[in-house]
This record gives C-alpha cells, sequence and structure tokens, in this order.
C-alpha cells in the first residue's frame, strides 16, 4: 500500500516538473516572438512553405509579363510606322521607322554603334557622378532634418522649390557658374535626382517604431549609436527606394544637362541623337532613344539588387517581389 502511494506520488511530480518544463519552453516561445516583433521582424513558421506551384506562377509571371508587353509594344510601333503616323498624326511615316529599320541602321552599322556607344559612357558617366554627389548629399540633409523639427522646416521648402524648378528657366544662371561641359550636365543631374532621396530617407529615419527608440533609451544610447544601430537599418527599404527613383532621373538629368550644355569633346548620347536628328537620321537618333532607356532601366535594377542584398529578405518588400 505504502509503495503503491510513493509511486504515485512520484508520478505527480514527474507529472508537474514536464508541465513547468513546457510553460518555460512556451515562454522562451514567446519571448523570441515578442523581440522579433519589436525589432520589426515577423517571425514565420519553419514548416510553412510557399506552395510549389504558387512560387512557378509567380516566376512565370516575372519573365512572361515584360515579355507578352515588349512584344505588344513591338506591335504598335510597327503598327504606327505603317499606318498610325499618317492616319491618326497626318505625319510621315519616315519620322517613326520601324523597329526593323533601327536596328539595321543604329545598331548594325558600325559607325552609328560607334558614335553610340561613346556618347553611352559619357552619359553613365555624368549620371553616375551626378548620382553619388545626389547620394551624399541627400542623406546628410536627411539627417539633419530628422535630429531637428526646425531644420526639417527650414530647408524642406527649397527642396520644394529647386524641385520644381524648370532646368530650361536656370540655363543662363547654371552656365556662368558651372560652364558649358560636364560640370553643369552634373549639376542639373543633381538638381534632378535629389528630391527623391532626402524624402525617402527621410521618411525612414523618422518612421522608426517607438517602442524602439524606448529599448535603446533605457540603455542609455547616445544619439549617434541610435542612428547607426537603429535608424539607419530600418529606414534602409526607404532609402533604396529613393536610390531606385533618383538612379532613372540622374540619367534623365544627365540627357537633359546635354541638350542645353555641349561644350567639350564629352558629346553624351543626348548630343549624339541631337546630331542625328539634324542630319534626319531618325533610326540612329531613335537607337540613341533605346540605349538611353536602357540605362535607366540598367540603374534601376542595379539599385533593387543591391537593396536586396543590403535588406535581406526580412522586409515585406523584398519579401513580396522575392
Amino acid at each position: 500500500m505504502s509503495t503503491s502511494i510513493h509511486d504515485e506520488q512520484h508520478r505527480d511530480e514527474q507529472h508537474r516538473h514536464e508541465q513547468h518544463r513546457d510553460e518555460r519552453h512556451n515562454d522562451h516561445h514567446q519571448m523570441a516572438a515578442d523581440a522579433a516583433l519589436i525589432s520589426g521582424v515577423t517571425p514565420t513558421i519553419a514548416d510553412e512553405q510557399v506552395p510549389s506551384r504558387k512560387v512557378k506562377s509567380r516566376q512565370l509571371s516575372t519573365y512572361v509579363g515584360p515579355f507578352i508587353v515588349f512584344v505588344l509594344f513591338l506591335g504598335f510601333w510597327e503598327y504606327m510606322h505603317r499606318d498610325g503616323m499618317r492616319r491618326w498624326l497626318d505625319k510621315k511615316p519616315s519620322l517613326l521607322p520601324s523597329p526593323a529599320s533601327v536596328i539595321d541602321r543604329a545598331f548594325l552599322d558600325e559607325g552609328v554603334r560607334g558614335k553610340l556607344i561613346e556618347g553611352l559612357g559619357w552619359t553613365t558617366y555624368a549620371a553616375g557622378i551626378g548620382l553619388a554627389i545626389t547620394i551624399v548629399i541627400g542623406i546628410a540633409l536627411a539627417v539633419l532634418m530628422a535630429r531637428a523639427v526646425w531644420l526639417e522646416r527650414s530647408i524642406y521648402p527649397y527642396l520644394v522649390a529647386l524641385q520644381a524648378t524648370p532646368v530650361l528657366a536656370i540655363v543662363p544662371i547654371i552656365y556662368s557658374i558651372f560652364g558649358g561641359g560636364m560640370s553643369s550636365r552634373i549639376y542639373v543631374c543633381v538638381m534632378i535626382a535629389i528630391f527623391p532621396i532626402v524624402t525617402n530617407t527621410l521618411f525612414g529615419l523618422t518612421s522608426v517604431d517607438s517602442s524602439q527608440h524606448d529599448l535603446f533609451t533605457l540603455r542609455n544610447a547616445g544619439s549617434f549609436t541610435r542612428l547607426f544601430k537603429l535608424q539607419f537599418p530600418a529606414a534602409m527599404p526607404a532609402i533604396f527606394t529613393g536610390f531606385r527613383i533618383s538612379a532613372g532621373l540622374a540619367v534623365i538629368g544627365a540627357i537633359v544637362g546635354e541638350q542645353f550644355f555641349r561644350q567639350g569633346q564629352k558629346p553624351g548620347i543626348g548630343i549624339v541623337m541631337e546630331q542625328f536628328r539634324q542630319k534626319l537620321l531618325y533610326p540612329a537618333m531613335y537607337g540613341g532613344l533605346l540605349i538611353a532607356a536602357a540605362l535607366g532601366i540598367m540603374v534601376f535594377f542595379v539599385f533593387s539588387w543591391i537593396g536586396k542584398l543590403v535588406v535581406g529578405h526580412w522586409h515585406e518588400s523584398t519579401r513580396r517581389n522575392s
């Protein structure tokens, strides 16, 4: 009798021990989930896998969709060359050469292709230098504006005014200060591309969750520690969104600058296109237009790729696009 009572007590103690262990295990899981939520990372269940059919459908739409749009674009282009220019716009078909003639006279002609490649190099140089300057100045302004509200209210109206100012209206001022060469083209790039970087970086720096700020306050973190270990990591998705937008605008700025500032022996793609237009070489001119568009698309995807490497897959935007 005493032995059975002793065994029953032993089983009760073992059962209570297992319950206590399960509770501690659940508490650890809850603490990990809470920490993940505080850090801005949504916990995922390892066993949850995206169905293979859904993954294949997403990958298929990534390539098939753009291809279909490209084919429709070529078809519309060919229609406008054959009939649309005369029917709808009352213009000569020669003003819009067919895609085949553009490929033949712009990319297969060695002389024209050489000029386009040279122009692409100088345009890329101006856009790259302008974008680099824009990133440095834009992030510095955003940090200053994020640290003091009065600085944000003081600087922001002038950024809006700079964004709204037409380049044509201040061409004489730019020319008198920077001259008529590469420096003026780079300034136009900075002028056109700076606004998205400042606004997106400022949004990212000021959108950090208050609970994360409270955690750094409890740790007595300084302002620079808070900036580099909390605000900048949390702002990376917004910052790279600004980079992608400004990269395309920098290419536009370089080509626009080439239309107004043509001094020197550095003919960018905009200058080359204008030379072809003056000689009525419309297929070559449209070839330059396609190259300029391809440059803008390329820099956009380059910064998208860099953004995925830096941000990783924890943010909603990278998970949705992966």
